[in-house]
């Protein structure tokens, strides 16, 4: 057993060689962030009209789905979703290579944020006023065209701020990949406690966690501002 310092034979060429593997750590957890948000955010749009449908089959199926999703952890859905195939149907449809764990979390992380987003989409969809849509009409627009012209920019001006908190959340939720050996940030810093001892690589994974999500605040604060000209 080798006890866990600090900065156990710290020195240069450890500090290269731990920040080179935050950074291949750290391009891993932006791969997932950009292709989440990349396959969730259309996802949830499309969600969200399912839960809004007249057709009641596709309104309560869209609600159960959203429902069982929001209602059990990220970490359980990452576990089902890669080791379900294998232990329901005798099959792993993924395979036990990196690929394979990359495609399952993938689904995963894109199933769960477009749930969430939905309900934020479905949120500003309704909250427009009825009036505006009847004006629409009045005008003879299509229905498609009233949606594109008159209540998107309404829409996207209520949803970014708790857009940007689901953003900021993903952020840090990327990290969960782990649990499925998806080599990310957090997993390469928790490897040199395992592996050498040494605890601050950890303790630099939340500069890198830190740094990201203060660049997304300042863009979301700043996206949040060019959308000012739009009163709601």
């Amino acid at each position: 057993m080798f006890e866990i310092s600090f900065f156990a034979q710290l020195d240069w060429e450890q500090i290269r060689e731990v920040l080179t593997s935050l950074n291949i750590g750290f391009v891993k957890s932006l791969e997932i962030f950009f292709l989440t948000l990349l396959g969730s955010l259309p996802l949830g749009l499309v969600i969200a009209f399912g839960s809004m449908s007249s057709v009641g089959i596709i309104r309560w199926f869209n609600k159960l789905l959203v429902w069982v999703i929001r209602g059990t952890p990220l970490m359980l859905q990452l576990i089902i979703i890669y080791y379900g195939p294998g232990i329901i149907l005798g099959n792993n449809w993924w395979g036990s290579g990196s690929t394979g764990r990359f495609i399952a979390a993938m689904i995963a992380f894109i199933l769960n944020y477009a749930c969430y987003f939905s309900e934020i989409y479905r949120g500003g969809i309704e909250g427009i006023p009825k009036g505006q849509y009847e004006a629409g009409e009045v005008l003879g627009m299509t229905k498609s065209q009233i949606f594109f012209k008159v209540v998107l920019l309404q829409v996207i001006k209520r949803i970014i701020p708790p857009i940007g908190n689901e953003v900021i959340t993903l952020v840090k939720d990327t990290s969960l990949v782990r649990v499925i050996a998806v080599y990310e940030l957090m997993w390469d810093g928790q490897n040199y406690i395992k592996s050498e001892g040494i605890i601050w690589p950890m303790l630099f994974t939340g500069v890198y966690y830190l740094l990201f999500s203060g660049l997304l605040t300042i863009f979301l604060g700043w996206l949040e501002k060019k959308m000012d000209y739009f009163k709601v």
